[in-house]
């Protein structure tokens, strides 16, 4: 007769488990973001040595639009979707050669002047990397798709130095409404350890505290609902925007190799006719705006542009980094029409674009605590909750599977991913909406006879 193991030491003997995976991951993937974000820095120090170094921009494209296309097809665009799509379809299991690969193409497309981020890379990065250590220790499926993730969060925390966000960045990622709780622990100890190998090799963050918050009123807390509402109609813009520049791309019966090198001559059109602040990660512009200066208004529909253009036309590189631009240069010039203070509803924006464009309102709330200070923080997860739910049923991460609808008077099927999805408005009988959707036809007119 087998004698019965308590509950309790299987769940402890599987909490030392994952404490020591997680733990390894994340030493792995902090030592890879290190390199990785070391090389950008170099790269783009160099290039911007050059007054017209995005010139460069239709050969590099070139290039990496070849090497994607011919060595780690799975390298293609901002990196995060292509995880989630193999989370979901492929068990977790990623080609090593997307590492390097993803590493290459990234630092030519930002350094010549593409519009990207580098979050997206990190995350690719850290889950191929995790994806080939569970091959190495044969796990399973599960096991391996737990550790995949572990990577996600681990690129993630390191790359923008927020741990606890990006440790719940990585679990609720992967489905629109839902946070995997399973692999919370192994998803903090990699994110928190990622994160302190690269502050220890020398990676600095960014992070800036807000200090100017009004004092609560009806009027202010009014005026954060309408910024939500805002920032949601604005990441449809964004998503809207990319979806535009893959059906452009896609209608261009030729060689990928030659769209990169279109993409990258459209770019420097656009460069002349606007400014070089709309090039690369776009930094200059984004702390400028956090520290209270203003902005030209239509700044972030210009970043969109050259976004769309770079990851649909050859680029690489990661999707936040353009969202934080967008959102911070929305925030600015919302705050200067209010007469409000811009760099508060600069940080709001940054985060609740980030919430909207990935439907990920838990982990963006968190992150404006680690970058802005827990001032911010009521504000912030206002707006961000709102943004989420107004940019509707659409993401930058098409892959994505959706779990809760996020309005009850829509009819919309679940469990499946939202590039995939259609919505139908469905009022429920004798709800508000179905009130006044019957009211609305009661006073319009009726024609003439």
């Amino acid at each position: 007769m087998t004698k019965r193991i308590p509950e309790q030491t299987i769940i402890f003997i599987s909490i030392l488990k994952w404490f020591a995976l997680a733990s390894c991951i994340g030493v792995i993937v902090g030592l890879s973001t290190t390199v990785f974000l070391k090389i950008l820095m170099w790269g783009s120090e160099y290039a911007g040595q050059y007054s017209y170094y995005f010139l460069l921009m239709p050969v590099t494209l070139f290039l990496t639009s070849m090497m994607v296309r011919y060595l780690a097809p799975d390298a293609e665009g901002h990196g995060t979707e292509k995880v989630i799509e193999a989370i979901h379809k492929h068990s977790g299991k990623i080609k090593p050669a997307v590492v390097p690969i993803k590493l290459v193409t990234t630092v030519m497309t930002i350094a010549s002047g593409g519009s990207a981020g580098k979050e997206g890379p990190c995350a690719q990065i850290g889950a191929g990397l995790s994806s080939s250590f569970a091959t190495l220790l044969k796990f399973d499926d599960r096991d391996r798709r737990k550790l995949v993730i572990c990577g996600i969060s681990a690129g993630f925390a390191s790359v923008f130095g927020t741990p606890i966000a990006g440790a719940i960045f990585g679990t609720e990622v992967l489905f629109v409404g839902g946070i995997l709780y399973d692999v919370l622990l192994p998803s903090f100890v990699a994110g928190i350890t990622s994160y302190q190998v690269s502050s220890a090799l020398g990676i600095s963050y960014f992070h800036h505290t807000v200090e100017l918050i009004p004092v609560f009123s009806e009027a202010f807390f009014a005026k954060i609902v309408i910024a939500g509402i805002l920032f949601g109609m604005c990441s449809f813009l964004l998503i809207e925007g990319l979806h535009l520049g893959k059906k452009l791309s896609g209608k261009l019966h030729v060689w990928d190799p030659w769209k990169g090198a279109l993409g990258g001559f459209v770019l420097i059109g656009l460069t002349f006719v606007f400014s070089r602040q709309f090039l690369g990660l776009g930094l200059e512009t984004i702390e400028p705006c956090l520290q209270g200066r203003e902005i030209i208004w239509y700044a972030f529909l210009v970043k969109i542009v050259f976004t769309s253009v770079t990851l649909n036309f050859g680029g690489s590189g990661g999707i936040i980094t353009p969202i934080f631009f967008v959102g911070a240069t929305a925030g600015a010039v919302y705050a200067e029409i209010l007469k409000l203070d811009i760099g508060t509803f600069s940080a709001i924006g940054m985060v609740s674009l980030l919430a909207g464009a990935a439907n990920t309102p838990v982990s963006a709330s968190i992150m404006g605590v680690e970058l802005f200070g827990p001032k911010i923080a009521p504000y912030a997860a206002v707006a961000c909750v709102i943004s989420f739910l107004m940019t509707g049923h659409r993401s930058v991460y098409p892959s994505q599977v959706l779990s809760v609808k996020k309005s009850a008077s829509i009819r919309v099927e679940m469990g499946k991913e939202i590039d995939h999805i259609e919505t139908e408005f469905h009022p429920r009988r004798k709800s508000l909406i179905w009130f006044g959707v019957r009211a609305l036809r009661r006073l319009k007119p009726k024609a003439k006879e």
